[in-house]
C-alpha cells in the first residue's frame, strides 16, 4: 500500500493534487490511499507517527499554523525513508527550503505545469521506494502479474487476436489485443511497429539502416517501421 499524504490549506488545490495522484495511479497496478490534511495539526502528526509503509508527503510551504518545512523536520526525526515533495506558489522560497537539508525529492511551483511535474515526481518517488510497477492481466481465468521492468517487448501474432509478452525469463501468450495490453503500460513503452511495443528502458542500441533493435539481454528484433522509428532515435 502506498500512502500519499497531502497537506494543503486550499481545498480546491488540495483536491487538484489528489486528482493528479489518482490519474497517475490508475495507470499502475498499485494499492494506494490518499490522506488529506489542511494544516499542521495533531491529525498529520498522528499520520507521521504511525507505521504505515511507503509514504509520499506532498506539503504546502505556507500553512495557517506552521509550514511544510516544520512538518518535514518532524518527519525526518522519525522517518528517513519516506519521500517529501514541496509545493508553493512562491518560487522565491525554494532557496530557504533547500538550506534546511531535509532530503526532499523536489520543489514544485503550483502555477507551473503542476500536472506534469507532480506526475514525474510521483514516478521518481515510486522508484526511490523500490515499488515495482506491474502489469496485471486476466486471461482465460488466469491472472498474470508481470513487472513492467522485466518486459522487453510485446508483439501481436499476425493471424490471431493474441499477443506475446517477452520478458527476461519467459514468454507469455495471451488472448488479448495489443491495444488492450498497451492501455495498462506506462510511458516507458513505445510503439515501433503496428504489431510491436518495446520497453525503451531495455533498449541499448537501434540500427536505423537495418531497422534492428537490440535489448540489454542481447536479444534483437526487427519490428520497426519508418512511421514509428522517431522515438527510438
Amino acid at each position: 500500500m502506498i500512502n500519499f499524504i497531502i497537506c494543503e490549506d486550499n481545498q480546491g488545490y488540495r483536491h487538484k493534487i489528489a486528482s493528479i495522484i489518482t490519474s497517475y495511479m490508475m495507470k499502475n497496478d498499485f494499492e494506494y490511499h490518499i490522506h488529506e490534511f489542511d494544516d499542521y495539526n495533531q491529525n498529520i502528526i498522528n499520520m507521521v507517527n504511525n507505521n504505515e509503509s511507503f509514504k509520499v508527503y506532498i506539503l504546502d510551504i505556507e500553512l495557517p499554523n506552521g509550514s511544510g518545512v516544520d512538518i518535514a523536520r518532524m518527519i525526518r526525526k522519525e522517518d528517513v525513508d519516506s519521500v517529501i515533495i514541496f509545493l508553493t506558489g512562491h518560487q522565491e522560497l525554494s532557496d530557504s527550503v533547500s538550506k534546511n537539508q531535509l532530503s526532499f525529492l523536489t520543489f514544485i511551483n503550483k502555477f507551473d505545469n503542476t500536472d506534469i511535474k507532480l506526475s514525474l515526481a510521483i514516478d521518481k518517488a515510486l522508484q526511490m521506494l523500490k515499488v515495482r510497477k506491474m502489469l496485471r492481466v486476466k486471461d482465460c481465468g488466469t491472472i498474470y502479474t508481470i513487472a513492467l521492468d522485466d518486459i522487453l517487448y510485446i508483439v501481436k501474432e499476425s493471424m490471431e487476436r493474441k499477443c506475446i509478452i517477452k520478458t527476461d525469463y519467459a514468454e507469455f501468450t495471451l488472448n488479448k489485443s495489443l491495444n488492450e495490453i498497451t492501455k495498462s503500460l506506462n510511458p516507458s513503452f513505445i510503439k515501433t511497429h503496428r504489431a510491436c511495443v518495446v520497453n525503451r528502458k531495455r533498449v541499448v542500441r537501434f540500427n536505423k539502416n537495418k531497422k534492428i533493435i537490440m535489448f540489454d539481454t542481447g536479444e534483437q528484433i526487427d519490428l520497426v517501421s519508418t512511421r514509428f522509428e522517431g522515438e527510438l532515435i
